[in-house]
């Protein structure tokens, strides 16, 4: 368990604040408007009306105690830019920051800022991911090229031989095949896979989706 902080409880910061909270993490969810505290005081461990552009504020709430901050003021670029040097004299090493804008994006690297957040770009991305890759329900990017997907076998594939699947995808690695609670992370060639089956692939972009298709 890791003790974060989130500052900015709008859309975006409020779901981190939940996400971090359901992974079993400590959160202090910090912002200046009463109505986003409310809404979230009783789901996560500190929420706190205050202002963050307050040095000594953050002082006060302890956190550099922290190990990252979240800071989701997207909208005040001024207030996300003073909370990010504020972070930063408190030694805070770990910040993370969403962006408003290009500009936004430049002054926050020359602060040394290295994550640097765009919800609305990485929205875009995974709704083309989902597109170009129609059975994938969760992704994640190793680089540039391979990816980790979750895939759902459909009602199309019932009844299909796993082997017939994958031939031809000579550079995707299955890691695990998930059937109700059951859990293979060796999965015999002639395996008849049914509907709903959950299949974890490792591989090149390419080749993810040129197996895409035999999900349609």
């Amino acid at each position: 368990m890791a003790l974060f902080a989130v500052i900015g409880l709008g859309s975006f910061g409020g779901t981190v604040a939940l996400e971090l909270t359901k992974l079993n993490h400590d959160v202090i969810g910090i912002d200046t408007i009463k109505k986003n505290v409310e809404n979230i005081a009783d789901q996560i461990s500190h929420a706190v009306i205050a202002d963050a552009t307050d040095e000594h504020v953050l002082n006060e709430l302890n956190v550099k105690n922290c190990d990252a901050v979240v800071v989701a003021i997207g909208e005040d670029i001024e207030a996300s830019i003073l909370c990010v040097l504020h972070l930063k004299n408190l030694g805070i090493e770990r910040i993370l920051v969403k962006a408003k804008s290009k500009a936004h994006h430049m002054i926050l690297s020359h602060l040394g800022i290295t994550k640097i957040i765009h919800p609305e770009e990485d929205m875009g991305i995974r709704i083309a991911q989902s597109l170009s890759f129609p059975m994938v329900q969760r992704y994640m990017e190793l680089n540039n090229e391979r990816y980790i997907v979750k895939a759902e076998i459909g009602a199309n594939l019932q009844g299909k031989e796993y082997q017939t699947l994958m031939e031809e995808a000579y550079d995707l690695k299955t890691l695990l095949l998930q059937r109700g609670s059951h859990v293979l992370y060796e999965i015999a060639p002639g395996t008849i896979l049914q509907e709903k089956d959950i299949l974890i692939i490792e591989g090149p972009v390419e080749m993810l989706r040129k197996l895409s298709s035999r999900f349609l």
